[in-house]
């Protein structure tokens, strides 16, 4: 038995381990915002588990039959096998509640959608070769940015006062849905990342100086271990996307 396992068992906690996609040395962690969202999500509960890096390239056999077909993320909790990202962070907000585990779900139903087709139009950006539809693409991702910049610039609710007669300043939350991380930002981060970087590696794109909703957002989770710990190094990410990026021609 595992030493986590051991002290998982000591402490009252389940046995969770976690299997993410290795880096290109095959044991660092690799590019996968999928990977990183539920890395992020087990850090937040608080839980003991095991991280374990999965080289693409040499799976071994063992991991075959614990998950056949299946590539990383996927997750075993007390021995039980799960695969699917969506299903998992639904069965850990499930299981692991309060008062031991915090309750990670946003507050606010918008929270979960801010910023939804920001890693689509930048993957339109980044995968085009063609020089006469550079420029639309990049309109259709800045557009794209300046809605997700919008939602953290307006106040929440619980940011305005209801007794004052003067207009509410912009917000300076910390997160999508307030000063804490939630599931929201789990999700949405760690593709805002991979986007700063691969469009400023590729395209020498930068997020604009105006938008300081999302380089603020960004600047506070730099701040975060749960982010910073769990998130690929940059060479990582722009190696991923060496045959990604396509060359304007």
């Amino acid at each position: 038995m595992a030493w986590f396992d051991v002290a998982a068992k000591k402490l009252g906690f389940p046995s969770i381990e976690l299997f993410v996609k290795a880096g290109s040395d095959g044991e660092s962690i690799g590019n996968c915002p999928f990977s990183q969202r539920l890395f992020m999500i087990l850090w937040l509960k608080g839980v003991i588990f095991n991280v374990t890096t999965v080289d693409l390239k040499r799976k071994p056999a063992d991991l075959q039959d614990l998950a056949p077909g299946t590539n990383p993320p996927f997750m075993t909790f007390n021995g039980e096998v799960l695969v699917d990202v969506n299903k998992i962070e639904e069965f850990l907000e499930e299981r692991l509640v309060p008062p031991r585990y915090p309750k990670l779900a946003a507050k606010h139903p918008e929270s979960n959608t801010a910023g939804i087709d920001v890693f689509a139009k930048f993957s339109a950006y980044i995968k085009n070769p063609r020089k006469e539809a550079n420029e639309g693409l990049e309109k259709a991702l800045l557009k794209s940015l300046k809605r997700l910049d919008e939602y953290l610039q307006t106040p929440l609710p619980e940011e305005i006062d209801a007794n004052s007669l003067d207009d509410p300043d912009a917000s300076t939350r910390g997160f999508l849905d307030g000063p804490d991380l939630t599931l929201a930002d789990c999700n949405l981060l760690p593709k805002l990342h991979i986007m700063k970087i691969v469009a400023r590696k590729y395209r020498g794109f930068e997020i604009p100086a105006e938008m300081t909703g999302i380089l603020r957002y960004l600047n506070n989770a730099y701040q975060r271990e749960e982010f910073m710990n769990t998130c690929p190094a940059d060479r990582e990410i722009e190696f991923a996307y060496l045959d990604v990026a396509k060359k304007i021609k």
